[in-house]
């Protein structure tokens, strides 16, 4: 049986991340197909076309955005590229999914935001595919339903081994860096469990190169007065760590894994009394084809499954902005 098409997809650039995110998803979430890509090369964007089994090929991003047989466009190109093909998409009337961190800096993001306010007819979405798991709800749930009682202490960490200096995500002209790529996840993962915006009162980096950092730690008040840490790195002694800490007056939870939570995860609360771990229900269905999903419903008019918008982007590249202020590094795009 052939399922109807109601979202057609172009994907540009040929992103490694690209068929974990959209194009495997696009297969199990009904109504929706990746039906085009487009890259810089087009041999390469032929191969994965071949690879993928995506129809049609295109010769440039522009010639993706403008096809008259696309309604949306998920754009993984490098960070840097993001604030333009993203209203480049919106002019030429397309929806957009858009890898993290959504633009370079919070003034774009502000642009950005923008030009999707001036389309409202358009859904854009930034690729937080964490915040689409049943777990990332839980864990905000959690912590509003003031189990654990008044907040004291909130951490995040996202530490992950890439020794690859030629990567994209250690160039700065591309809009690179620790911050940027797994930092913005540790950043939105302190937004989203807490409720709260918070202010950066310090941070310290270690250097891939002169303006790129490897290793991000920041320290954070909320406007509770709870503090609040990020941790991230692209390669530092710290191979892999994943997690996120709330320390509250009445008790404690932890979680491991909250990015990947359908390979594997653990949530855990303490308080006085005892101890329990949770496993949310649907857990092993992956985070991106919960996010495909909810990109889908909101294109056909159900807005509220846009869990991350561009309001949400801006508050979150003003924080990015903020920790790079802080480490004395600046900011990504300026």
């Amino acid at each position: 049986m052939v399922r109807p098409v109601e979202l057609r997809i172009g994907v540009l650039g040929a992103a490694r991340i690209a068929p974990a995110a959209v194009v495997k998803p696009a297969r199990q979430v009904d109504g929706v197909a990746v039906t085009a890509i487009a890259a810089r090369d087009r041999a390469r964007a032929e191969k994965f076309a071949a690879k993928h089994k995506i129809p049609n090929v295109h010769d440039g991003y522009e010639s993706l955005v403008t096809a008259a047989d696309i309604d949306a466009v998920y754009i993984p190109l490098p960070n840097g590229l993001h604030a333009p093909w993203v209203k480049r998409a919106l002019e030429a009337g397309k929806h957009v999914l858009c890898e993290k961190p959504f633009t370079s800096n919070a003034a774009e993001a502000e642009n950005v935001a923008a030009a999707a306010d001036a389309h409202p007819d358009l859904v854009v979405m930034e690729a937080f595919h964490y915040r689409y798991h049943p777990l990332a709800q839980r864990m905000h749930d959690i912590v509003a339903s003031g189990e654990l009682g008044p907040l004291r202490r909130v951490e995040t960490t996202m530490c992950i081994p890439l020794p690859l200096p030629r990567d994209i995500r250690y160039q700065y002209d591309l809009a690179g860096g620790a911050v940027m790529d797994v930092g913005c996840y540790t950043i939105h993962m302190l937004r989203h469990t807490t409720g709260e915006e918070p202010t950066v009162r310090r941070a310290h980096a270690r250097l891939a190169s002169e303006r790129v950092d490897r290793w991000m730690q920041a320290d954070f008040t909320l406007p509770d007065g709870a503090e609040g840490r990020m941790t991230c790195a692209l390669w530092s002694s710290t191979l892999l760590k994943l997690g996120v800490l709330v320390v509250g007056e009445e008790g404690e939870m932890r979680v491991f894994n909250p990015t990947g939570p359908h390979m594997y995860h653990r949530l855990t609360v303490w308080r006085r009394g005892g101890r329990r771990r949770e496993r949310v229900e649907g857990a092993k269905k992956a985070t991106y084809t919960y996010q495909l999903e909810a990109f889908r419903d909101a294109v056909a008019g159900d807005r509220s499954r846009n869990l991350t918008p561009p309001a949400d982007s801006v508050a979150t590249m003003r924080v990015v902005d903020a920790v790079y202020d802080a480490a004395g590094l600046p900011r990504r795009g300026s």
